[in-house]
């Protein structure tokens, strides 16, 4: 269970941003060259990433202008570790743009497993872009409009070179990322000079605060940009603790990463243990979350979310909650580039598993035994990993379970959807009684959303539940940070409830009709 490198999703974001350079390199001036050449330009960045001050990998950033073309490449290099294993998780992302910053295209190269994921984005005569995406070793193409207004990485140093002349000024970024092939509405103030200490020396730099909003909290992004609009330094609070990247030479740069678990990091601690028995019945949970979160948890056919007020939420688990969340969409039946239900050796799979079972959840139970068992080795250093590729290899954590039975699902023509959320163990590692990153599936049965946990082999009102998507990592990058905001104030029972004052309770208990886990999902 578990994912150890959801940093790598923010560390990404972050990266988009360091776009400007370091000094240029352009050939001197001759009485050849005409006032109109446009001359080759090469520019080189290196930055040391760090977490909570000890170092975690790299970013290396390379611009180019050949004529009327910007060529901008961004390398990302991060290790992280889970219970004494090295997880090394990588991302190379290119952007090719005129000199003004209109784009002319894109691709972004993500190492999060034995496979890389690779996304190519290729301007077309009408403005549109054909995209092909790679995963597991399997290529899907389709086309993306342009959003109005996006900016890819050269385009992005040129409106914060711009603005960062005039202190005081607020604007926004529609800053796309080529990995996730996602918009990010950022807005920014230029908030003045600083002194700033960097590994080479003390630097004079413009202060600028990017602000990114979400339905689970705000991202707040500090840049600090020289004279010349290079980027000289980053700041990013996550789980608690802050993630730097620094300007510095090479040798710096590159200097060996230190051991940082960050699944430990993501840990949230529980008020009281949970037993079995307590398992198995409706529990109701008070949450604190720090910041302005509109949305933390997502209401589900299992999960009730109550806001309480002042970052407090009342979360009753259980018991089926119907119409809870809307049917099924085609996308949920549909094969993308993580959930391939459409590849031969998935389907094979899928008609072993499920024989003759002719209802929804007769086939997700079985659906369900057969990945819980065909998954033989419970990798720690995958990162994340399509359908495919855990069918081929056969190994992974609660992401890779999740991933292959979602596509398994579709293949089997049962509309499904990974979720993100957390669940509770009495021990990981070294800690105790507390609630960790997970990943599970809900398939449509036919009247409501049930979830099924082929890590885990049963669900159980432990799960709590963030977000769902189509299998695409990204989704669980969007509620990183939110582990770190977390804490539970309590827990308790339907009798525990009846038995005592309710506080702060608007809602009746789920399940009090007499709808247990069993009835619930508890069977996944």
């Amino acid at each position: 269970m578990g994912r150890p490198n959801a940093l790598f999703r923010l560390a990404l974001c972050l990266a988009c941003t360091f776009v400007a350079p370091t000094r240029a390199q352009a050939p001197a001036a001759s009485a050849a060259t005409s006032p109109t050449t446009n001359p080759t330009i090469s520019e080189d960045t290196w930055m040391s990433v760090l977490l909570g001050g000890r170092k975690i990998g790299s970013l290396h950033v390379e611009r180019q202008r050949d004529g009327q073309t910007v060529t901008t490449t961004q390398t990302l290099s991060i290790l992280l570790t889970r219970n004494g294993k090295s997880i090394p998780l990588g991302n190379t992302s290119r952007s090719v743009e005129t000199p003004d910053g209109r784009p002319l295209g894109f691709r972004a190269r993500t190492t999060m497993s034995a496979m890389d994921s690779v996304v190519e984005g290729t301007r077309l005569p009408d403005g549109a872009f054909r995209v092909d995406i790679t995963v597991g070793g399997a290529t899907r193409q389709e086309t993306m409009d342009w959003t109005a207004g996006a900016l890819l990485a050269e385009g992005q140093r040129l409106a914060m070179l711009d603005a960062g002349r005039q202190p005081g000024r607020h604007y926004r970024l529609a800053m796309f990322d080529p990995a996730s092939r996602q918009v990010l509405d950022v807005d920014t103030e230029v908030l003045g000079e600083e002194t700033v200490q960097l590994p080479g020396g003390t630097e004079r730099l413009s202060h600028q605060r990017q602000i990114l909003y979400q339905a689970r909290g705000e991202q707040v992004l500090d840049l600090w940009l020289d004279a010349q609009g290079r980027v000289r330094k980053g700041l990013l609070g996550m789980l608690g603790s802050r993630m730097e990247m620094l300007a510095c030479d090479r040798a710096c740069a590159q200097a060996p990463a230190q051991g940082v678990d960050m699944f430990r990091a993501a840990m949230v601690d529980a008020p009281r243990a949970l037993t079995p028995n307590l398992r198995t019945t409706s529990l109701r949970y008070r949450v604190h979350v720090d910041g302005d979160a509109t949305q933390p948890f997502i209401d589900t056919d299992e999960q009730r979310v109550i806001p309480l007020g002042h970052g407090d939420w009342q979360i009753d688990t259980g018991g089926p909650h119907m119409h809870g969340q809307p049917p099924p969409q085609p996308g949920d039946l549909a094969a993308n580039a993580w959930l391939q239900s459409d590849d031969p050796l998935i389907r094979d799979l899928t008609a072993k598993a499920i024989g003759n079972a002719g209802t929804p959840v007769l086939k997700m139970r079985r659906l369900r035994n057969f990945v819980s068992g065909y998954i033989t080795q419970h990798g720690l250093d995958v990162g994340y990993a399509s359908a495919l590729e855990v069918a081929n290899h056969r190994q992974g954590d609660c992401t890779e379970f999740a991933v292959l039975l979602a596509a398994m699902a579709r293949a089997a023509g049962v509309p499904a959807r990974v979720v993100t959320g957390m669940v509770y163990t009495d021990r990981y590692g070294n800690a105790a009684r507390v609630f960790v990153p997970h990943a599970w599936v809900q398939a449509w049965t036919g009247q409501r959303w049930q979830s099924y946990d082929a890590a885990l082999r049963h669900f159980d009102s432990t799960h709590l539940a963030l977000d769902s998507g189509d299998g695409d990592p990204w989704h669980f990058y969007g509620v990183t940070d939110l582990f770190g905001r977390l804490r539970i104030d309590s827990v308790k029972s339907v009798t525990e409830l009846f038995d005592a004052p309710i506080d702060s309770a608007p809602a009746s208990p789920a399940g009090t009709a007499g709808n247990g886990v069993g009835s619930g999902g508890g069977n996944g």
